[in-house]
């Protein structure tokens, strides 16, 4: 059998890497000017060499009639590496991790629920790399966005070229946050379940990254808006000065005119309102006595109605407590009456006596609620062994069907025929 043959998929995989690789250290020279040139030199490798970079995808020629020039991979690998922001693109198509996170998630769960054991290791070091792929995304697209504002972004030449990187890193910021919206973490609590080790990657890492990218994003969103600030303000600046600049070359002998001390000021400079001056009276000017005499005398006076002061009022007349005490007393007997006459009732009438129907009766002078409260109180207050011998119903009604709010408008009291007054 051949020696690759008996090579697991790993290892083939890993010999094929560090070939590649090698290519790349030992052709970095020619492979780095076709990064800067835009196209490869073929005289400066052997055709044996220029095989190899071809077959290794390293140089591919996009035309038959096209000069060699490095594959898009590599073209930006180089631009990761070098930062160089001209050639360094955002990748923000978050869908599509979504889809495959969603993919390793379902082998690792069904690799686990076989048993198999070194699958799902497997699968799961997948699902890492690519969460933690798509979060390296992220950092590395605001990154970008840093470079941008600090080099490009920040010393363009002209007003034009300005709006043009503004528009640009507002979009690039725009798909950076559209790719957040994409990201459901109720989505993926349900894909972690009860697993622990996916909810640690998928829940708590994945959010605490997106938090912290975030963040990142608004204080680029921010310095984005200050630098535009800034920059038009300068442009303002520079756009008055070079006009006025090219005006005086056009009439050599202009001269400026004292604007203040016109009486018709023109249109450009009279922007303002007009301000009317704060007056005050010369007190110090002894001429003006009279003139400002016959002023003040002409100046109509206010006739104010005369404002009664009110008086004190009298002493409180405080009612005789004794009198209140005596009505409070009256009360409480009419309510001990009410109860003696429960306890005369007939032996066997469960129906007790309504406390309204007994108050009608013996035409008692009480208000019909202070009556009701007072039978409550008179209950509640009886020794627990004599509350026993009694039974109070409280007839309520609904208040209002929205409020959910009861009232009492009669109490019923009776004797507990089950129990014997002792």
């Amino acid at each position: 059998m051949d020696k690759n043959s008996k090579q697991s998929p790993q290892s083939r995989l890993q010999a094929l890497g560090v070939e590649r690789l090698s290519l790349l250290g030992k052709y970095a020279q020619p492979l780095m000017q076709t990064y800067i040139s835009g196209y490869f030199d073929e005289t400066s490798v052997s055709e044996q060499a220029l095989d190899k970079l071809i077959k290794a995808r390293l140089l591919w020629r996009p035309d038959e009639q096209e000069a060699l020039c490095l594959r898009p991979g590599v073209n930006g690998l180089i631009a990761s590496l070098t930062e160089d922001e001209r050639k360094r693109q955002i990748n923000a198509d978050i869908a599509g991790q979504l889809d495959q996170i969603r993919t390793r998630v379902t082998h690792y769960q069904d690799a686990q629920y076989r048993g198999d054991y070194a699958a799902s290791e497997h699968h799961f070091q997948l699902l890492t790399e690519k969460v933690h792929d798509m979060t390296g995304q992220f950092s590395d697209a605001i990154a970008s966005l840093w470079n941008r504002l600090n080099s490009d972004f920040g010393f363009v030449s002209n007003l034009a070229d300005k709006i043009r990187e503004n528009e640009l890193a507002q979009k690039q910021l725009r798909r950076l946050l559209d790719g957040f919206e994409l990201i459901d973490f109720n989505e993926m609590i349900e894909l972690a379940q009860s697993n622990g080790a996916l909810r640690k990657l998928l829940v708590s890492q994945l959010q605490v990254s997106i938090s912290d990218h975030a963040s990142s994003l608004l204080e680029v969103q921010k310095r984005l808006v200050e630098l535009m600030a800034r920059f038009r303000q300068q442009q303002e600046r520079v756009q008055l000065i070079a006009s006025m600049s090219a005006f005086l070359k056009q009439h050599p002998n202009f001269r400026v005119g004292d604007y203040a001390n016109r009486s018709k000021v023109p249109e450009l400079v009279n922007q303002a309102k007009p301000i009317i001056a704060n007056a005050a009276i010369g007190l110090d000017r002894s001429g003006d006595t009279e003139v400002l005499a016959e002023l003040v005398r002409e100046i109509p006076i206010e006739h104010q109605g005369q404002v009664q002061i009110p008086q004190s009022g009298g002493e409180f007349e405080l009612v005789d407590e004794s009198l209140l005490q005596a009505r409070e007393q009256a009360l409480k007997e009419d309510v001990e009456n009410f109860f003696i006459a429960i306890l005369d009732t007939a032996p066997g009438e469960a129906r007790g006596l309504s406390a309204l129907e007994y108050l009608q009766q013996r035409q008692l002078d009480w208000d019909a609620e202070i009556w009701l409260f007072q039978v409550i109180a008179e209950f509640e207050g009886l020794a627990t062994e004599f509350r026993r011998s009694f039974i109070l119903e409280k007839c309520t009604r609904e208040l209002d069907p929205f409020n959910q709010v009861d009232i009492i408008y009669d109490l019923n009291l009776r004797v507990n025929q089950g129990l014997v007054l002792k």
